[in-house]
C-alpha cells in the first residue's frame, strides 16, 4: 500500500525542546510497577489505584513515564516539551493545518502537565505538545537514593512506520534534524534518527508495519550501569526480560540493552552517544547491508527486535490500524539463509559515509 504524501504545512511549526514523557497503557499495574520501579529504579512521583507517574533521577518536570491500567497494552501519547506556552498554540494550529485531528486541554491530559494539545499525527501516532509542568525535586545529587543502575534521563522514542522517507520529511518540516540514517544503494531509507536536543535523537523512525511504538529509551551515566542491570536481572532470575544486548550500536555509537516489560513494551537502556548541536553536523549514512550498524561487534539481531512493537492509540483510546510495509524491509536484507549472515560486500569499506548518501 502506497500512502499519500504529507503536504508541506503553511503554518509555523512549534519550537520543540525535547522528548519529555510517554503515556503507556499496561494490563497489570502491579507487575509493571515491579519492573519499572523495583527492578529499573525509576522514581515514583505519585501514584494511585490506576496510574503511576515515574521520572528519572535528573528530571525536574513531573514525570517521564505514565503507567496507566487498561484492557490492552498500547501507547496513549508520545509527549514533547515546547519552548513556551505560545508554542502549544502553534502546535495546535500546525496540525490543524495538516488536517489532523487535535484535542486541547487547558488542565492537561495527565497529572502534573498543564495546557497541552494531543494530535493524531500524519503517520498515525499520538503526539502531545506541552510547556507547563509541575516542578519536582531533581535528584541528581541524591546519591543516597541512586543505585548502581540509576536511570538518569529520558533519551528518546523509536517509532515504526511503513514509509520512513515519508515520515522523515514530515518530521523535518516539524523542525527535527536527521543525524543518522540507513539506506541501500537505490536510496531507499530503512531508518532515520532525528533530534531536537543536541544528541543523536529524540525520536527515530524504523521501517516496518505501523504505526507502532518500537521502544522508549532511558540513559545511564556509564556502561557499567547497564552491566549492573544485567547482573541484577540474572540475580533475580529474570534474565528472560533481556531481549537483546548488552552491546554497542554502530548507529549512535551508544552502548545499549533492550528489555521487555510484562506487557511486551520494549525499553532500551542507553548511554554514551555523541554531541550533534553544530548547524553543520554531518549526517552519518549506513549501508543496510552492514550488520555493524545495529551492533558494532557484529552480534546478530534477534528477529523479535524487527517484528515486535507496541500498538498506539487514537484520541478516543482505540488502537490505530496497523498498515503493512510494502517496501523492502530491513529484516529481509539482513537475515540470510543461515540465520543472520554478514551481508556487507567485501569491496565496501566501513559501510557508512559522513555527510553523503550511498
Amino acid at each position: 500500500m502506497t500512502l499519500s504524501p504529507i503536504p508541506t504545512p503553511t503554518a509555523t511549526a512549534p519550537d520543540i525542546l525535547r522528548c519529555a514523557y510517554m503515556d503507556i497503557v499496561v494490563t497489570d499495574l502491579a507487575k509493571s510497577r515491579e519492573f519499572y520501579v523495583d527492578i529499573l529504579g525509576l522514581v515514583v512521583t505519585e501514584e494511585n489505584d490506576t496510574e503511576i507517574y515515574l521520572r528519572s533521577f535528573e528530571e525536574f518536570i513531573h514525570h517521564n513515564l505514565v503507567l496507566r491500567q487498561g484492557p490492552i497494552a498500547a501507547v496513549a501519547a508520545m509527549a514533547f516539551r515546547v519552548r513556551s506556552p505560545k508554542d502549544v498554540d502553534l502546535a495546535e494550529a500546525y496540525y490543524q493545518d495538516l488536517g489532523c485531528r487535535t484535542e486541547r486541554r487547558a488542565e492537561g491530559f495527565v497529572t502534573g502537565i498543564g495546557d497541552s494539545v494531543r494530535v493524531e499525527d500524519p503517520l498515525g501516532f499520538p503526539y502531545e505538545f506541552f510547556y507547563a509542568s509541575t516542578h519536582v525535586e531533581r535528584l541528581a545529587w541524591r546519591y543516597d537514593l541512586q543505585g548502581p543502575g540509576a536511570l538518569v534521563r529520558l533519551d528518546h522514542f523509536n517509532q515504526v512506520t511503513p514509509e520512513v522517507g515519508r515520515g522523515r520529511k514530515y518530521l523535518e518540516d516539524l523542525g527535527f534534524r536527521v543525524t543518522e540514517d540507513i539506506q541501500d544503494k537505490d536510496g531507499v531509507t530503512y531508518a532515520a534518527w532525528m533530534r531536537r536536543k543536541d544528541t543523536v535523537h529524540d525520536t527515530a523512525l524504523t521501517g516496518g508495519n505501523g504505526p507502532r511504538m518500537h521502544h522508549i529509551a532511558f540513559s545511564t551515566h556509564e556502561k557499567h550501569n547497564i552491566i549492573y542491570i544485567c547482573d541484577k536481572l540474572g540475580a533475580l532470575r529474570k534474565s528472560d526480560l533481556i531481549e537483546r544486548g548488552p552491546g554497542r550500536h554502530g548507529v549512535s555509537n551508544a552502548f545499549y540493552l533492550y528489555l521487555r516489560d510484562p506487557d511486551g513494551h520494549r525499553v532500551e537502556i542507553y548511554t554514551q552517544d555523541y554531541y550533534t548541536g553544530d548547524p553543520d553536523n554531518p549526517v552519518v549514512t549506513w549501508d543496510v547491508h552492514d550488520n555493524q550498524r545495529r551492533d558494532w561487534w557484529g552480534n546478530p539481531v534477534v528477529p523479535s527486535w524487527y517484528t515486535d512493537a507496541s500498538l498506539v492509540l487514537d484520541l478516543d483510546g482505540n488502537p490505530q490500524p496497523v498498515i503493512e510495509r510494502t517496501e523492502s524491509s530491513e529484516m529481509a536484507v539482513t537475515v540470510g539463509a543461515d540465520g543472520f549472515s554478514y551481508t556487507r560486500k567485501d569491496d565496501e569499506l566501513a559501510g557508512f559515509k559522513l555527510g553523503t548518501t550511498l
